[in-house]
C-alpha cells in the first residue's frame, strides 16, 4: 500500500514532518521517501514542479492521487486509511470541531513563528528591514505564543489538544518543536514546555524527528529572547 505513495521533503520543515508523522502514525512505512536541499533549491527542480508547479515541499503523491498542501495531505490519509494506525479525527462532533480548529490555528501559528526566525529572508534587501516591523512580528508572536499556553493550561491532566492525540497535536506540536529549536525559552513557556515533553517521545514523532536536529542538536537562537 505504502509503496504507491512518495514524498518529497526537507528537513526541518514543520509542513514536511506533520506529513511524514501522519505516516507513521497510520502505519504507512515503506512509502518512497526523498530528502531535498533548500540551500541548493532543489525544491525547484523539474523533479518537484512537474508535482507542485508552486515550487514548494513537501510535495505527497498516492497513485496518481496529489495532495502537496501538508494538512489536506494529513487529512487525506486519515480519511484514506481510517481503520488503520491511529485514529487520528475523533468520532464526536465535538472533538471534531475541535481538532480542524487547532489544526487551522496551528497553520497560523507556523507563519507567525516564520516571520520573527526568516525576517531577513521575508524582507531580503536591508533598506525594507524596519526595526518596528519585526518589533510588531515579535510581539504578535509573544500573543500568540501566550495564547496557546491559555489552551493548554486548560486541559484535564495528561490530554492532548483534542482530547487523544490527533491531526491537531500533528499540526501543532511540530510548530511547538521548531520554537524551541529555534531558541524559545522552555523556563518562559513552561505549560509550552510541558505540553512539547508530553510528546517528544512518541514513536511517531521520534521516528521522524529531523536529522539534522539530531545531529545539531543545539539550535538556533532567533526566539531566545521572545
Amino acid at each position: 500500500m505504502a509503496e504507491s505513495m512518495s514524498l518529497l521533503w526537507g528537513v526541518g520543515s514543520t509542513p514536511c514532518w506533520r506529513v511524514m508523522i501522519t505516516l507513521e502514525e497510520k502505519k504507512l512505512q515503506g512509502y518512497k521517501s526523498k530528502l531535498l536541499s533548500y540551500d541548493k533549491e532543489e525544491l525547484k527542480s523539474p523533479e518537484v514542479l512537474k508535482i507542485n508547479p508552486r515550487g514548494q515541499l513537501p510535495t505527497f503523491k498516492h497513485g496518481d492521487n496529489i495532495v502537496n498542501e501538508s494538512c489536506g495531505a494529513c487529512l487525506y490519509l486519515e480519511n484514506q486509511f481510517k481503520s488503520q494506525g491511529t485514529k487520528l479525527i475523533p468520532d464526536s462532533a465535538e472533538e471534531q470541531a475541535l481538532t480542524y480548529q487547532r489544526m487551522m490555528e496551528g497553520v497560523h501559528l507556523t507563519e507567525i513563528i516564520h516571520r520573527v526566525v526568516y525576517f531577513q529572508w521575508f524582507f531580503p534587501v536591508e533598506e525594507e528591514r524596519h526595526d518596528s516591523a519585526l518589533k510588531r512580528f515579535r510581539e504578535a508572536l509573544v500573543t500568540e505564543l501566550k495564547l496557546w499556553e491559555s489552551y493548554i493550561e486548560k486541559l484535564a491532566e495528561g490530554s492532548l489538544l483534542a482530547g487523544a492525540f490527533s491531526l491537531a497535536d500533528v499540526v501543532v506540536f511540530t510548530n511547538i518543536a521548531y520554537a524551541f529549536r529555534f531558541g524559545l525559552s522552555m523556563e518562559r513557556y513552561p505549560i509550552l514546555a510541558k505540553y512539547y515533553n508530553l510528546l517528544k517521545d512518541r514513536p511517531s514523532i521520534k521516528a521522524t524527528w529531523p536529522p539534522r536536529w539530531t545531529d545539531s542538536p543545539n539550535g538556533y537562537e532567533a526566539l531566545k529572547d521572545i
